[in-house]
């Protein structure tokens, strides 16, 4: 091993804990959302697609926690890399923040909270999307490769399906999407990722 990825296996450690540090403030931001759920059912209207919703972010960052240790391969790590990185979870966590407010007092229940921050959430959501594209090519073409075609399909599709969640009311269109989003992140999750973490099969 040269001192160059020496060095870089050393400082990914210190990233991999601040990432973590993100990702379990919006897994906490999830979790405690649908506790409230459960525990005061009657509180708020409870809404079946913003709950599928909940679901798919769920599985996206455990999913994105266990991807990123593709990272471990970077043999060098600049600031800017870095920054990246955190803004790529920070970007995941505000997505929780759109799904589960701090207060639903301007709200009717879950379904009017839903369509009436719609713009923000689906506007994020694409941009994840896009964020993804930068960290798989941080990790190398190599990595790239190994994704397969259906990689440069599925990042442009769910981006062009966000931008119409976030123009859309269309309760259909909004069940759909949810419901394919999740059923497509497991079966990508299975195809495409081993049991090493991170690394395509």
């Amino acid at each position: 091993m040269d001192e160059t990825l020496s060095i870089s296996h050393e400082v990914f450690p210190h990233v991999r804990v601040v990432m973590g540090i993100v990702v379990g403030l919006a897994l906490t931001r999830l979790l405690s959302g649908i506790a409230r759920v459960v525990q005061h059912p009657r509180q708020h209207a409870v809404y079946a697609v913003h709950m599928l919703w909940v679901l798919a972010i769920l599985v996206m960052l455990v999913h994105f926690w266990w991807w990123e240790f593709a990272l471990y391969e970077i043999k060098y790590w600049s600031f800017a890399r870095y920054l990246f990185v955190v803004a790529y979870a920070i970007a995941l966590f505000l997505l929780c923040a759109f799904l589960f407010p701090e207060s639903m007092v301007d709200y009717r229940g879950y379904e009017d909270f839903f369509y009436a921050k719609k713009t923000w959430f689906f506007g994020l959501l694409a941009t994840v999307f896009g964020l993804d594209i930068i960290d798989t090519l941080m990790k190398g073409m190599q990595h790239l490769e190994l994704l397969g075609v259906e990689y440069y399909v599925r990042t442009p599709v769910m981006i062009a399906l966000s931008i119409c969640a976030m123009r859309t009311d269309n309760r259909r269109f909004h069940w759909f999407f949810a419901v394919f989003t999740i059923l497509y992140q497991l079966v990508w999750v299975n195809a495409v990722f081993d049991g090493v973490a991170g690394l395509p099969k």
